[in-house]
Order: structure tokens, then sequence, then C-alpha cells
């Protein structure tokens, strides 16, 4: 599963004040809403996603770099 994205969902989980199985059910059904697993099986689409990620991370690009990459100055 992408563990970035599991890591992200689980600090929106505990910020919203979600605990336990409340926080597993959010961050999955997140997960699973979103195509990136199918039940408890990464997609294809999740493995893209965490590959994605990493080639971002080893380049030192951020979420920010890429907005401006594609949508300009502006963005």
């Amino acid at each position: 599963m992408p563990q970035f994205l599991e890591d992200k969902l689980r600090a929106e989980a505990s910020a919203k004040g979600f605990k336990g199985k409340r926080a597993d059910r959010y961050v999955y059904g997140a997960m699973n809403n979103m195509g990136a697993m199918r039940g408890s099986q990464e997609t294809e689409k999740g493995a893209a996603m965490e590959r994605k990620h990493e080639a971002d991370q080893r380049k030192g690009k951020t979420r920010e770099d890429r907005a401006k990459a594609r949508y300009g100055k502006g963005g």
C-alpha cells in the first residue's frame, strides 16, 4: 500500500479525533475510494502512486514544485 498516503491519512484521522478502528476505517476507506487499494490489496494505481512519490522524493521535488510546473507561476 502507498505508505506515504497511509501516513498522511492517519495524520488527518488523528486531527479529526479518530482513534483505533475508526481511524483504520477512515484511512483504508479513503484509499479504497480513491482506487489505491481494493479491499486489503494494493491496486496498480496505488503502486504507481508509491513509485511516483518515491521518485519525487529522490529528486527533491515537493507538491508545490509539481503544481508550479503544471499550472505556472500563478498556480
